[in-house]
Order: structure tokens, then C-alpha cells, then sequence
């Protein structure tokens, strides 16, 4: 290998360089790869939340599943999970999941339709977006509060329909707290949720594609027949079952709502940890978190797959 050296008055302040032939790949130097490392360490608090706040919270619920108080193994609790009123459960919970995640979905693409041919910088869309953006995390107590000082027992709402139009929508029991009270809730924080993870798909529709068809002799009903709708159907199906997965392991709302009662699994998995009749079952609360994690992860394993699909024409 051949050296270039500095003659004269600098030869001694410079060291020699090596001249790397023709078409070789440079060596990188020891900086960029301390920079490099440097970089990962910035993961290292994320990971550390991740790992204590996740990881080993989930390891703890599905290994208490398989143990009795005393420590010893078993497989009650797990077999449990074919008991008539924990299937029942989980019915409920599909079946509330299922309901809000298509009304949502449904409703959601309509509104990201509506904004379609809107300005993205505009006031409109931007207060949309914002707005969605804090209303999908609006949740918990807060929403729980909310519903109950509109349509609650003596909410707004519900004093205005008795005492001037004369309707009772409480006359056929108290639904807002119970099963039923929770669809409206739960889609209060699905359509938001939907305009946020199904607007990117709908606005990366490339306009070539309507001057195609257009030009084809196309229509705009035959634009979304043979195009649009195929094209978005993907983004549609993973933005729905992220919705149903959403609503499945939602837990704070129903809490502050039903307060009497366990219709879907988080607040059967609340009754076993603090029930006050059911005593000597708290580990049953682990198999019902393993029955949560295989759902969940079975929703997200196919969500995963359609958006790996859906991402090949977003590219």
C-alpha cells in the first residue's frame, strides 16, 4: 500500500495517510461509531420504561394465573377461563369491542372523507386533527364525569328532556350504568381514534390515480369502486381491529361508570383482585390477563400483517 506524506515544514506535525484504492469501501472512523453508540444510549430510559412498566407486569399477571395463594402450581385458574359467567365475560367485552370499533371506524372515515378535500394547513383541518388528538386520549374518570353530568340520573341533558319535552330516557331502567352505558363512551374516543390512524391512509390517495381514471373515461363513483375503496380497504381493516383492540382493553371509564357489577373482563379481572365475597381467587385475575393478552395479541399480530400490506402503495 502506498503512502501520501507532507514534505517540507508540516512532515513532522502530519502523520501518514493511507490512500484507499479505487472503488474501496472507506473505513469508518472511531468518532462515528462512539456517535453511533452514543445514540442507542438514548433508548436506554424508553427500554427501561418498557421493561418496568410493561414487560414485567405482563410476565407477573400471566405467571400468577398458573399459581395459588400459597405459591404452589395449577391449572384452576386457567381452566377457569371455561367457566358459563367468564365466557360470558368475554362476550361481553367482544361483543362491546366489536360494536363501538365498526361505529368508529364507520363514522371516522367519513369525517377523514369530509376533510379529504380540505386544506392540510387550513383552520379546519388543522382544529380537526388537533381535536382528535386530545379527544382519543380523552378518557378515564374525566369521560366517565362527563357523561354522567349530561345524560347521568340528573344530568343536562336529561333534566331538559324530562321537565320540557317530557321524555325519559332513564324509563326503562338506569342503562348508563350498566353494559349498555358504555357504547356511547367508548365511542366518544373510537372516532377520534380512527380519523388520527385513517387520515394518513386517505390522504396518501395519489391524485394521478383519479386523472387516470378520469381520462379512461372513468366516473368518480367507479374512481372509489375500482380504486379507492380496494386501495384503503387494508388501512380500513387494521384501523378497525386497532379500534376493537382499543376498546377490549380499556378499563378506567367502565370503572368509574359501573361501579356495581363485572359485565366485561378489566372490571372481572377488579372483582377477583378486590371482591369482598369472592375471597381466595385473586390469582384468577392472572388467567384472566393471559385470556386479555392472547386476544389482544392475536387482534395486533393481524393488524401488524394488513398494515405491512396496506404500507406497500402508502410508500
Amino acid at each position: 500500500m502506498t503512502t501520501a506524506t507532507t514534505t517540507g515544514a508540516d512532515a513532522t506535525a502530519s502523520a501518514p495517510v493511507p490512500l484507499t484504492p479505487a472503488g474501496a469501501v472507506p473505513v469508518i472512523s472511531g468518532p462515528r461509531r462512539s456517535a453511533s453508540s452514543a445514540a442507542w444510549l438514548g433508548l436506554v430510559p424508553f427500554a427501561a420504561y418498557v421493561l418496568l412498566f410493561l414487560a414485567v407486569p405482563t410476565i407477573l399477571a400471566i405467571g400468577s394465573g398458573f399459581f395459588t395463594k400459597d405459591g404452589s402450581f395449577t391449572w384452576a385458574n386457567v381452566s377457569a377461563l371455561g367457566d358459563p359467567v367468564v365466557l360470558t365475560t368475554f362476550a361481553n367485552s367482544a361483543g362491546l369491542s366489536l360494536l363501538t370499533a365498526v361505529v368508529g371506524a364507520l363514522v371516522g372515515a367519513l369525517v377523514c372523507y369530509a376533510l379529504l378535500g380540505m386544506n392540510p394547513d387550513g383552520p379546519v383541518r388543522s382544529t380537526v386533527d388537533a381535536a382528535a388528538g386530545v379527544l382519543a386520549q380523552f378518557g378515564g374518570v374525566m369521560l366517565a364525569f362527563a357523561f354522567i353530568a349530561t345524560i347521568g340520573i340528573q344530568g343536562v341533558v336529561t333534566l331538559f328532556l324530562k321537565n320540557d319535552l317530557g321524555f325519559d330516557i332513564f324509563a326503562n331502567g338506569t342503562w348508563l350504568y350498566e353494559l349498555p352505558g358504555l357504547i356511547l363512551p367508548y365511542i366518544y374516543f373510537q372516532i377520534p381514534l380512527m380519523v388520527i390512524t385513517f387520515m394518513p391512509a386517505l390522504a396518501a390517495l395519489k391524485p394521478q390515480w383519479a386523472e387516470a381514471n378520469l381520462t379512461l373515461g372513468g366516473t368518480s363513483s367507479s374512481f372509489w369502486l375500482r380504486i379507492g375503496i380496494p386501495v384503503l380497504a387494508p388501512s380500513f381493516l387494521a384501523s378497525l381491529l386497532l379500534l376493537f383492540a382499543n376498546a377490549f382493553s380499556s378499563y378506567a371509564t367502565a370503572a368509574a361508570l359501573a361501579s356495581q357489577g363485572a359485565q366485561i373482563v378489566p372490571l372481572q379481572i377488579r372483582a377477583a383482585l378486590t371482591s369482598e365475597t369472592v375471597l381466595g381467587r385473586e390469582n384468577l385475575a392472572g388467567a384472566l390477563a393471559l385470556g386479555m393478552i392472547v386476544i389482544v395479541g392475536i387482534v395486533m399480530a393481524l393488524y401488524s400483517l394488513i398494515q405491512r400490506r396496506a404500507a406497500r402503495w402508502q410508500s
